[in-house]
């Protein structure tokens, strides 16, 4: 029977304006029972699309979004209609479908709510999401930061060729966040490139230019034990509520959710709810999607929806620029001709590089020397070595002049002397075989020769060595030093 506060006739509600109204009822109610954060949550994206008797239309984002209320807000939504419609009303759901292709279709799913509901968890995981510092709650502490590193910033974030598309996209994420086509982004890239700089450079920006924006920073290992942790608690909806009422997700190193199925399954849903709410979404991972093994198909094709930007190793220009800007942070001066060797001599990531820099600092602290070149090269000697055995440019000269009883100084010397000549291109031969320097700092430990003629030095001796078997004797016990 229709409750005495309902003062109009459900059969000629038709008018969108009805439609509205009648919605509004319910809202009322529900606002009345949950936490302000649920509600904006989850119903207020709720559109209401048409009243036919006593049959009221909702329409919701995805059909997670729809098994998500018919389990934890069923007898909310019962205790709605009864005030709103009566207790012979009917809720009938039109579902977004995501068809994998990136389309959505609307379907329409007729879904009785005269069901009795179960007793549901009380919904309180989260409810302060928001508060005076910008603190979130966690299944593990129930009470951490966004995770954010307030030292990672665009500022200190070099732009080179190396970077460059990378850091525009993420810019402009961070400037817009949710409403560019890069949603979401996928930044790919070796150890020590800048990722999780650039990726919380752009959780730093949006958390200190949007106040009403939830930023949450998480590694994809934090992820997979919070989850792990919520079944074993028997808390798997708040778990699941709580990373739906973040704003902005971003979720580093997501290739180590490889052969987790049901992590993925959960990511899935709470990736679809964030994305068609418009929710900001940005990872990042050591290769690009298409390599990633052990993850979903459907997963992998929402990774390819926005945009997907890699970070390569920084070119001599951008290692010279990182160190001058690490160098200026710290208040020191060193010569040029310093950073220029430090720059040719690591070329691996920007990681290594800082650590360089940070051993050079205290190196010259302890031994209250001056850094110089030597010093440099002595650093450098403890640290830039292989996993077996240290194989630098330096080693490479000493063991070359040894060998021919020359001098360092005449192997980078201009003689065209045969006597010099000859170990000359011999160890721009080994140091090509023996580091990844690339030719140009190559030649830049020789006297600063140029990259044709390290290249040349490179074919003369392998066309000596075809010819001349006292060369291929020379080559192979000099190589013999390396192992």
């Amino acid at each position: 029977m229709t409750p005495d506060y309902v003062s109009f006739t459900l059969e000629k509600v038709t008018s969108h304006r009805d439609v509205d109204m009648v919605w509004d009822k319910c809202l009322r109610v529900i606002q009345e029972n949950i936490p302000d954060q649920s509600y904006k949550t989850w119903f207020e994206p709720i559109r209401p699309l048409r009243l036919h008797g006593k049959v009221l239309t909702i329409q919701v984002p995805s059909q997670f979004f729809y098994e998500w209320l018919e389990d934890n807000y069923v007898h909310l939504l019962r205790k709605a209609l009864d005030y709103s419609i009566g207790r012979d009303g009917m809720l009938e759901y039109s579902i977004i479908v995501d068809t994998g292709n990136e389309k959505h279709q609307p379907l329409t799913m007729n879904v009785p709510t005269a069901k009795t509901p179960q007793t549901a968890r009380p919904d309180n995981f989260g409810t302060d999401l928001r508060n005076a510092n910008n603190q979130v709650k966690d299944q593990d502490s129930l009470q951490l930061d966004t995770y954010l590193n307030g030292n990672y910033s665009f500022d200190n974030f070099i732009e080179g060729d190396c970077n460059r598309l990378a850091r525009s996209a993420g810019f402009a994420v961070a400037q817009r966040p949710g409403l560019t086509s890069f949603n979401p982004l996928m930044v790919y890239g070796g150890v020590g490139l800048g990722k999780t700089h650039l990726v919380q450079a752009i959780g730093n920006y949006i958390r200190n230019h949007f106040n009403d924006k939830l930023v949450l920073y998480v590694s994809s290992e934090k992820f997979t034990n919070q989850f792990i942790n919520s079944i074993r608690n028997n808390t798997l909806q708040e778990f699941t509520d709580f990373y739906m009422k973040v704003d902005v997700l971003v979720i580093d190193d997501v290739q180590f959710l490889s052969g987790k199925e049901k992590t993925q399954d959960t990511f899935f849903h709470i990736f679809n709810h964030l994305h068609q709410l418009g929710k900001q979404i940005v990872m990042t991972s050591d290769r690009p999607p298409r390599e990633l093994q052990g993850l979903q198909d459907r997963l992998l094709s929402r990774f390819k929806w926005g945009l997907t930007a890699d970070l390569q190793t920084p070119d001599f220009e951008t290692r010279i620029a990182i160190i001058q800007k690490k160098l200026q942070s710290e208040g020191i001066n060193i010569d040029y001709d310093v950073i220029e060797y430090v720059a040719h001599s690591v070329n691996s990531n920007v990681r290594e590089l800082e650590g360089v820099i940070i051993s050079l600092m205290a190196q010259a602290s302890l031994t209250r020397r001056e850094i110089d070149v030597e010093l440099a090269k002595n650093t450098l000697r403890n640290i830039v070595m292989d996993e077996e055995k240290e194989v630098t440019i330096d080693t490479i000269q000493e063991i070359v002049a040894d060998y021919f009883e020359i001098s360092i100084a005449d192997l980078k010397s201009k003689s065209r002397k045969k006597e010099n000549v000859y170990p000359r291109q011999l160890a721009m031969f080994l140091a090509k075989e023996y580091t990844d320097l690339p030719l140009k700092s190559i030649g830049y430990h020789f006297g600063g020769r140029d990259h044709s003629t390290v290249i040349h030095s490179i074919q003369s001796i392998h066309e000596l060595m075809g010819n001349d078997s006292d060369v291929e004797e020379t080559v192979q016990k000099l190589r013999s030093y390396f192992k």
